[in-house]
């Protein structure tokens, strides 16, 4: 067995790693907000700026716990490099960035029309997930915020790349998509196959990040940590797609009420986020416990065998001294 130190999630994560993580948690969530405005404000009528409203929040809302758990553990960083913070100011200041990145993403959303509540509920729950992302920050347990977060980003992309036309459409095309009914069949598979893809995406790269940290720090994680970091990215998504339901439940409510089709789809794409969501969370967190597996070191044979040694001795010691009394 190892004698390296356990428990390292108390010990700081590198500036530079967590600088990079921020820029690209940012950088997306910057991508996203500006690819929904552009969205809503390109359609002709309020009606179909609900719809599209209501199909753009979940991601959104996910991209935005991660952007403020990022932004949230950069700050921390910064200034654990000049002095500790106790627990309640870590989370002290861990909340209030995360709810600074969450008012400024809500400030696009808000300005596209400032006399309709619909997006100020949008607003309201992208400064809600902002909040709780940089909440998360606050636990000491950098090194797996940045994986589990760096891994939710890599998931997005693969979401954004897999549902990009060009791809999707022969994918759907060779999983069977020829009339409604099969297209229908063809979008579960692809879905569960993106889920598949995804988690097992968040499994290996939490695995070798954490792995990375722990050879940097000379310490080593216990494998329930690597398990949550892998769980990582399908916990966003399920709490993203609660908080869409919750905190922005009037955007999808409106939505709904365009017509019955557009009702029906809103609670079908609703229960495949959801699913999906859980498919990434228990494969990452699986892969990620699966490969930790594959790396600790059997027990020394050796010391088993002095130990047997040890045991004969003593009992060849013992019988002696018997006979020497008879």
């Amino acid at each position: 067995m190892t004698d390296r130190q356990s428990a390292p999630e108390t010990t700081e994560e590198s500036p530079l790693v967590v600088a990079l993580f921020a820029a690209a948690a940012l950088a997306w969530t910057a991508a996203m907000i500006w690819s929904a405005r552009q969205d809503i404000t390109a359609r002709a009528d309020a009606m179909s700026e609900v719809t599209a409203a209501a199909y753009a929040l979940p991601g959104i809302v996910a991209a935005e716990l991660v952007a403020g758990a990022a932004a949230a553990l950069l700050v921390l960083t910064l200034i654990a490099r000049r002095r500790p913070l106790g627990a309640t100011a870590r989370f002290a200041v861990a909340t209030g960035t995360g709810l600074l990145i969450g008012a400024a993403s809500a400030v696009p959303m808000f300005t596209i029309n400032t006399a309709g509540t619909i997006y100020a509920a949008i607003g309201g729950t992208l400064a809600a997930a902002g909040t709780i992302g940089g909440a998360l920050a606050g636990f000491r347990v950098p090194s797996v915020v940045v994986a589990a977060g760096s891994a939710a980003v890599a998931v997005f992309v693969i979401g954004t790349v897999l549902n990009y036309s060009p791809v999707q459409s022969p994918l759907l095309s060779l999983l069977g998509a020829d009339d409604t009914a099969s297209t229908v069949a063809a979008s579960q598979w692809f879905s569960y196959g993106q889920a598949t893809i995804s988690g097992l995406a968040a499994g290996i790269i939490t695995f070798l990040l954490l792995r990375r940290s722990g050879r940097r720090t000379g310490t080593t994680l216990r494998w329930t940590m690597h398990a949550a970091a892998g769980a990582g990215p399908g916990v966003i998504l399920v709490a993203g797609e609660i908080l869409s339901r919750t905190a922005g439940s009037k955007v999808l409510d409106l939505a709904g009420k365009v017509s019955i089709l557009e009702q029906t789809t809103q609670q079908i794409l609703s229960a495949a986020r959801l699913n999906s969501g859980l498919v990434v969370l228990f494969i990452g967190a699986i892969s990620a416990i699966i490969l930790v597996g594959r790396t600790l070191e059997p027990a020394d044979d050796s010391d088993s065998s002095e130990d047997e040694d040890e045991d004969q001795v003593s009992e060849s010691s013992s019988e002696t001294a018997y006979h020497s009394n008879s």
